[in-house]
């Protein structure tokens, strides 16, 4: 039962970031399409990821009701009817509402099904979380090849109607191993909604550590095919190539990160991939050539994509599982409300006639310092909710 329904949730995920990943390599497409500058396509690429965070913390007062597995239904069936609605679009207003649509179903399935992964394999929670958003990655590494193979022969649309119909056939899957007994696999401990929130410290610590580099990393991936024929002078079909290698080398990062974070110090660890996610993007702006860019490309792939399962890993092994699922939607809804302001921000400052290696420098410099702050917090024992070792001390003492 739990190997079919972990198979059946590594399907879902797949379809679910799938919709919200295949809007980067069509950004140029829709420009045209709808006849729009980057700003107003960096506001659809916004919704989708402002979707995924709205949803989060009703969501996380749901599951105190409800079954994960339910929710995780539930999101899927969303899934479908948005990827349908985004198909139908004859505006950039019903554009920007299936997109929308898109995320709210990717924010209710995280915040669900991440919880309910963790509750399945309470030993291993980062190997298991790990291969959850490697199922999820492999979605992001296919997107760019497969529109613009959809492209070759049809239009922007057909990759929607493609989404939809795959999602109402892993949807109804997933309601037949429901009903086979699993869905009671995903009922959970966190009853109180108000217990998450005896956990701020650290739910606040967890935003600090991944909000400023989520925020980058939107603006960078949403506007990557843009950047690279813009600035390194590619054809689109190597910014393309560009888009897959990036997303590719998140595939072995999440598996392999989700096992390191189960062995080394959750907090040092995570400091190390920020800091090495800021030289990448800095030589990024440096490099030129072919090869000089995949390679860069691929080691800042690997190392935001290292990022994530380690981030769950902290958050999901630091909780209680009295709060664990509430705490957790509060921390990745907050987080994703702010980190979805990046791509519309790198749109706007590039309207605005700001260059792509200007605008990139200067996030990867404000990120820096604020890393460096964290670090300084750390290092005295002052960041909220976590000792030097890395434990949940934001909680009031039990008797």
């Amino acid at each position: 039962m739990t190997r079919r329904l972990f198979g059946t949730l590594c399907g879902l995920v797949f379809l679910v970031n799938f919709g919200r990943v295949a809007f980067p390599p069509l950004v140029e497409t829709l420009q045209t399409q709808f006849s729009v500058g980057p700003a107003t396509i960096g506001v659809v690429t916004s919704l989708v990821w402002l979707g995924t965070a709205i949803p989060r913390i009703p969501v996380g007062y749901l599951l105190t009701r409800v079954s994960r597995s339910k929710v995780v239904l539930g999101s899927g069936t969303l899934l479908v009817v948005a990827a349908a609605f985004t198909a139908s679009a004859t505006s950039v207003l019903t554009l920007q509402i299936g997109a929308f649509g898109l995320g709210l179903a990717s924010g209710a399935y995280f915040v669900s099904a991440t919880p309910l992964v963790g509750e399945l394999f309470p030993e291993r929670v980062g190997r298991m979380v790990g291969i959850h958003g490697a199922a999820s990655q492999v979605a992001a590494v296919v997107a760019a090849p497969v529109v613009v193979i959809i492209l070759a022969s049809y239009t922007w649309r057909e990759t929607f109607w493609v989404l939809a119909a795959a999602a109402a056939l892993v949807t109804l899957l997933l309601y037949a191993v429901s009903r086979d007994g699993s869905a009671g696999a995903g009922t959970g401990a966190d009853r109180d909604f108000s217990a998450a929130l005896g956990h701020w410290k650290l739910i606040l610590t967890g935003i600090l550590l991944i909000a400023p580099a989520g925020f980058v990393w939107q603006g960078l991936f949403n506007f990557l095919v843009s950047y690279m024929t813009q600035a390194k002078a590619f054809d689109a079909a190597t910014a393309s190539t560009m888009l897959t290698i990036v997303f590719a080398a998140g595939v072995p990062a999440f598996s392999l990160s989700g096992r390191l974070a189960d062995k080394l110090p959750h907090v040092p660890y995570i400091f190390g991939l920020l800091v090495a996610f800021i030289g990448a993007l800095v030589a990024l702006t440096y490099a030129q050539g072919f090869v000089a860019v995949a390679v860069v490309v691929a080691v800042l792939g690997y190392v935001i994509h290292s990022l994530f399962p380690a981030l769950d890993t902290f958050m999901l092994s630091s909780l209680p599982s009295d709060a664990r699922g509430s705490a957790y939607a509060v921390f990745s809804g907050a987080a994703l409300l702010l980190e979805a302001n990046g791509s519309g921000a790198v749109g706007f400052l590039t309207e605005a006639n700001y260059a792509f290696e200007a605008v990139f420098r200067t996030l990867a410099a404000g990120l820096a310092v604020f890393v460096a702050a964290l670090a300084v917090l750390y290092a005295l024992n002052r960041l909220p909710g976590v000792d030097r070792t890395g434990a949940d001390r934001s909680a009031p003492e039990r008797a």
